[in-house]
């Protein structure tokens, strides 16, 4: 198959790649992580390549949850365009509410379909399975060619369902917890192993910010979990790869002086204003994942009644204690770049200090260990965009961290020249 020079999806061009392009999501990686990291000496490998490389910042997309990010960077396009708007969202069509990870809701290709049609081959890896069905949507995974996987459901790959078999046993290391550090770690693991056996063009790795949740930048328990990734990303850099290194959402702290979480119940505000069940408070970072959240998080969507007085609802919204901004629908879509048919009446932000919840009855905190921090706001919205090439070009854009395969294709110098045999 001859292969072309550039391949065009969803309105944007992209060089086909002449090696290996790595792209990794680091999960809740705001840049201070990074750079509390380097400074005591514990990403050795990224703090070499900085001077020869890139060391850029962008925006992720609000609400900055882990769903819409990661489908924004593998279709280089905003939530308006590929429909994900959220880790959950309300179905007015079936009065439901409902996880957002059934292809289903996917009204964008990806970018590794797009490519793989043109002849590359593709490796994705992410460590939860939520995120799965939906980065690998569009594929025609065969072994060599395609796979798709998660490091939580590593133990239950298959050829037909996933391109690829007996992932332990290649990968060398036993089925991690998702609630640990060693769920992404086995992304990495196995990416390195991929590298090595099935060298694919583009290969997407997709972490889990148990970590982040749960260490500041330069805590030690995040700096060893930045050394570990540093590693892996030596590895693939002698490979040959050009890596680009980005985040879905960053990470703050959402609690006070005494450690007690610093929430606004939203639902609970809305009953006493309106009356019971006059409102309907949505969500967007609730996951099958809560236990290092409960599902708080900084942004949610409210479904009003077609009675009620919008107007006056965001007015009290506004005046309560925590709320950045308040925007109708039509504002967030066009502000936030969201599918208007998929968020609620009103959108609400919250500062980058509180979190927004519905009901205290409806989030069991009984799982955090350490005082709560989390995401979701325009206050997590900043992300690093690391590069381990030159990158030429992007003077006086706005960047995106969907951006991502735009860079490494299109604004990275080409990747060294390695045996591949």
């Amino acid at each position: 198959m001859n292969t072309p020079s550039s391949v065009t999806v969803n309105g944007r061009s992209y060089n086909f790649p002449k090696g290996p392009v790595v792209v990794v999501c680091i999960d809740g990686s705001e840049p201070d992580y990074m750079e509390e990291a380097m400074a005591a000496g514990r990403m050795p490998w990224l703090a070499s390549i900085l001077p020869g490389g890139a060391d850029l910042r962008a925006d992720c997309v609000v609400p900055s949850f882990t769903n819409p990010n990661n489908l924004s960077i593998v279709t280089g396009q905003p939530p308006a365009v590929h429909g994900i708007c959220g880790n959950f969202f309300y179905d007015p069509a079936k009065d439901a509410e409902v996880m957002m990870n059934d292809p289903a809701y996917l009204r964008a290709p990806t970018i590794f379909a797009a490519f793989q049609q043109a002849g590359a081959k593709i490796a994705v890896i992410t460590a939860k399975d939520k995120l799965r069905r939906l980065l690998g949507n569009g594929l025609a995974l065969k072994a060599g060619e395609a796979v798709s996987f998660s490091a939580e459901k590593a133990d239950a790959v298959s050829l037909a369902d996933n391109g690829i078999e007996d992932v332990l046993a290649i990968v060398g290391k036993p089925l991690p917890s998702v609630y640990s550090a060693d769920l992404s770690e086995f992304v990495f693991a196995a990416g390195v192993k991929l590298m090595e056996s099935m060298r694919p063009d583009l290969m997407y790795l997709s972490t889990t910010d148990y970590i982040q949740h749960k260490h500041a930048p330069g805590s030690e328990g995040a700096n060893a979990f930045y050394a570990m990734m540093d590693g892996y990303f030596a590895e693939l850099d002698t490979a040959g790869a050009t890596i680009v290194l980005t985040a879905d959402h960053g990470m703050n702290a959402k609690h006070r002086h005494d450690g007690s979480p610093n929430v606004l119940y939203l639902q609970s505000a809305l009953d006493d204003f309106l009356g019971a069940a006059k409102a309907r408070t949505i969500l967007p970072i609730t996951d099958p994942y809560v236990v290092h959240h409960g599902a708080l998080g900084s942004y949610a969507t409210v479904y009003l009644s077609k009675e009620a007085d919008f107007a006056a609802v965001a007015e009290f919204i506004e005046g309560l204690e925590g709320v950045e901004r308040v925007l109708t629908r039509e504002e967030a879509a066009k502000d936030y770049q969201l599918p208007a048919d998929r968020i609620g009446d009103l959108v609400v932000v919250t500062e980058r200090t509180r979190a927004v919840g519905t009901s205290p009855e409806n989030h069991d905190l009984s799982g955090l260990e350490v005082p709560l921090r989390s995401h979701g706001g325009v206050s997590e919205q900043r992300v690093p965009l690391v590069v381990n090439r030159p990158v030429s070009g992007i003077e006086g854009r706005n960047l995106r961290n969907f951006d991502a395969f735009d860079i490494a294709l299109n604004h990275a110098e080409a990747s060294r020249s390695v045996a591949a045999e």
